[in-house]
């Protein structure tokens, strides 16, 4: 059965069955999916991290269902009711739905009204009824079951009938068909529940709201649960319920002229409305939600993932500021790696009002600390702390930029054990004003300290199932984290915790290490760490970077166990390893011919092309490809602005439905999906990123509501009607 599953997967994902089982094979040995996607490509045929998790998910699913498919049948035999078709049915399911379908018949039941109908003895009645005699009287046959259990016909034909409508609602093809028409034919629709309070209309357009199922937006599944969830909203399947019924009483009835049959179309009726019909809405449901959770959760992953590729500013002095009213602003002056050289409080927001007093404090850290940045967080009093920052740059003789920078998951991070640790003698605002102002030296660095869920770069990710959304958002980290590669002189237990292979006993082992020995200068030092066992130390290390070290090849993404392999490719081109990064070697990798070297030097295609970019680039930065942060110098007003006015922005969230633009006021823009493209696009994220600095057009200004519209494309072009 292996060997279906391998060949099921490969038919899904459109590979080789040779990739998926080298894939299996792989991560069966212990290795990391980073791991495996970087230093294994020539098994893979250079998979990457999406795909190796895909098979790994896709396979695991498959093995439970083939549990399950086993269970089954071993479950129906030991009642001594497997048939080979049987056997054969439940073997050629391909979801566990159609496989719960088939062992519905043969389930041991609670108490239901056909249960109790069969212990009353009316289950022969029922067969009899099924064979739709062509003469016989329903009460005729009926009277035969009357007794002191059932004391009338009436009584007798109802339990009847509850059985047959059970076993009409046990049928695996007519759940399927049934199934398959409401997912063809349904409408999903919210209304208002009657004395709901829905104080800020949150749920507004969802009052009287439907939409067919098969073509639902994820983000509007959502919406609708949540609203139902809430008591704001009853959501419900709605569908021509008369077809299904013909479909069955076509099915079931073998007789028409029988006169049982009033009896059995009674008996269909009460199967869909009281028992099939409640079930598939539900399944949909679920399916529904399931394919909402989907997109949301991967909607967030990518949001994620270019937030956390956020170029880094390096060599900045920084000054972070939180924002604050009766408390204060708290300010914290960061030196180029993000070390707090001052902290500081000052009280420009009301209800003080101290501007003068905060401004030359402002000023007199600028001038002392040279500060190139000021990172003003984006929560309460942003606005007025925006303002007030723009007053001191115009006062300022030094060229100071700041960036409003988004403070989600900051007052989560500041109040967590591992800030205490790094920060013991602070309060939670002031490390807030640290975090902020580290987040835009290293955002990457900054992130991993917080729980993902946390960075608010998604939309509806309460309202998905936690563990699912963990383990899709923890799975980004590890990728970005792997893909950039880190210090393993500076790199924190935040950042550890997510290298290719490392454990809490060896991560608690290096820092340990580090504190005692001070700096790490090879790679190779690492074997003598206690903690860092041979499998941690081969799935690690090619992510660890020695910057300043012995060897120039540890600051390069090339494993050591390539190592004989660089340096017979540098002796081929007549270079040694202080030629690394050089424009020498640059140009003589430009001559090479790859297909001949690697047969030349014995080495696969794969490892030699990524061994010829890190001698390039050995201090290659993949964040440095990303947008850089627009910085500004002065406050837009919303006042200001104007229909068609062209502003520049930065895209700070892309949802189902557009994305939000930051252009330099308090709230960011939206730029509805319409607005993105002069084509049709199924997602904004076909257009933009997280990060992306974009030109946009103001294309509505709403000053009541504060709220900015806007477009990516000239409004002359929306006129023309060429979206």
């Amino acid at each position: 059965m292996q060997e279906e599953i391998i060949q099921e997967i490969s038919k899904q994902l459109n590979i080789t069955i040779k990739q998926v089982q080298a894939v299996l094979k792989l991560l069966e040995e212990g290795n990391t999916i980073p791991f495996i996607a970087r230093y294994r490509k020539e098994a893979t045929g250079a998979l990457d991290e999406e795909v190796i998790r895909t098979i790994n998910e896709v396979y695991e699913y498959q093995v439970n269902l083939l549990k399950r498919k086993e269970d089954v049948i071993r479950l129906i035999d030991e009642k001594g009711m497997l048939t080979d078709e049987l056997k054969q049915s439940i073997l050629a399911c391909q979801k566990l739905v159609e496989v719960e379908d088939l062992y519905r018949p043969y389930k041991e039941k609670k108490k239901t009204k056909a249960t109790e109908a069969i212990a009353l003895g009316l289950e022969p009645l029922a067969n009899e009824i099924m064979k739709f005699p062509k003469d016989q009287d329903l009460d005729t046959m009926a009277s035969k079951y009357v007794n002191d259990k059932v004391p009338t016909i009436e009584k007798a034909i109802e339990g009847a009938k509850y059985i047959i409508a059970e076993r009409i609602s046990d049928d695996a093809t007519y759940r399927k068909e049934i199934r398959k028409f409401v997912y063809q034919n349904g409408v999903l629709v919210s209304k208002k529940k009657k004395n709901a309070v829905d104080e800020n209309k949150t749920y507004e357009m969802y009052y009287e709201y439907q939409e067919s199922v098969r073509s639902i937006k994820p983000h509007r599944i959502l919406a609708m649960n949540r609203g139902e969830k809430e008591d704001v909203l009853s959501v419900s399947i709605d569908v021509n319920q008369e077809d299904i019924i013909a479909y069955l009483n076509r099915k079931v009835i073998k007789n028409e002229n029988s006169k049982v049959v009033e009896a059995v179309q009674e008996a269909i009726k009460d199967s869909l409305k009281r028992l099939i019909y409640p079930s598939i809405e539900r399944e949909i449901r679920s399916d529904l939600k399931e394919v909402g959770e989907d997109a949301a959760i991967d909607n967030f992953s990518k949001n994620l993932e270019k937030l956390l590729l956020t170029p880094p500013m390096k060599e900045k002095m920084v000054l972070g500021y939180d924002p604050a009213y009766r408390t204060g602003c708290k300010l914290a002056v960061l030196d180029r790696t993000g070390k707090p050289l001052e902290i500081a409080v000052i009280y420009p927001t009301p209800p003080h009002n101290k501007i003068e007093e905060s401004k030359k404090k402002v000023l007199e850290l600028i001038d002392k600390y040279q500060i190139d940045i000021i990172a003003i967080g984006n929560g309460t009093a942003s606005r007025e702390s925006e303002a007030f920052i723009a007053d001191c740059i115009k006062a300022c003789p030094r060229k100071v930029e700041y960036l409003i920078v988004s403070e989600a998951g900051a007052s989560v991070y500041s109040a967590s054990k591992l800030a205490i640790q790094e920060f013991p003698d602070l309060t939670v605002e002031k490390r807030s004003a640290i975090s902020i102002g580290r987040r835009l030296q290293d955002a990457l660095s900054e992130l991993v300290k917080i729980d993902p869920k946390s960075i608010g770069v998604g939309l509806y990710q309460h309202d998905v199932t936690p563990k699912k959304l963990e383990e899709s958002l923890n799975f980004v980290v590890e990728k970005t984290v792997n893909q950039v590669g880190v210090n393993v002189n500076t790199a924190s237990p935040s950042l550890l915790q997510y290298v290719s292979g490392m454990t809490k006993k060896a991560i608690e082992a290096l820092i340990s290490f580090r504190d005692q020995y001070g700096k790490i200068t090879s790679r190779d030092e690492l074997k003598k760490v206690k903690g860092i066992t041979p499998k941690v130390y081969e799935q690690a290390i090619g992510f660890m970077r020695v910057l300043e070290g012995t060897n120039p090849l540890d600051k390069t993404p090339i494993h050591p166990d390539n190592y004989q392999d660089a340096m017979k490719l540098l002796e081929t081109l007549s270079c040694t390893v202080e030629d690394l990064g050089t424009e020498k070697l640059k140009e003589k990798l430009k001559e090479v011919d790859e297909i001949k070297l690697a047969e030349q030097l014995k080495i696969d295609r794969y490892t030699l092309h990524d061994m010829m970019e890190a001698l390039q680039k050995p201090n290659r930065d993949p964040r440095d490809d990303m947008p850089h942060p627009l910085l500004r110098s002065d406050v837009l007003h919303l006042e200001d602005l104007h229909v068609g006015d062209k502003l520049q922005g930065t895209v700070r969230n892309v949802v189902d439905f557009g994305a939000f633009i930051d252009v330099g006021l308090h709230d960011d823009g939206l730029a509805h999906i319409s607005r993105l493209a002069n084509r049709y696009i199924k997602h904004p994220q076909e257009v933009v990123s997280v990060g992306d600095i974009v030109d946009c057009y103001v294309y509505e200004v709403n000053l009541e509501k504060q709220k900015l519209s806007l477009s990516l494309l000239p409004l002359e072009q929306l006129k023309k009607g060429s979206i």
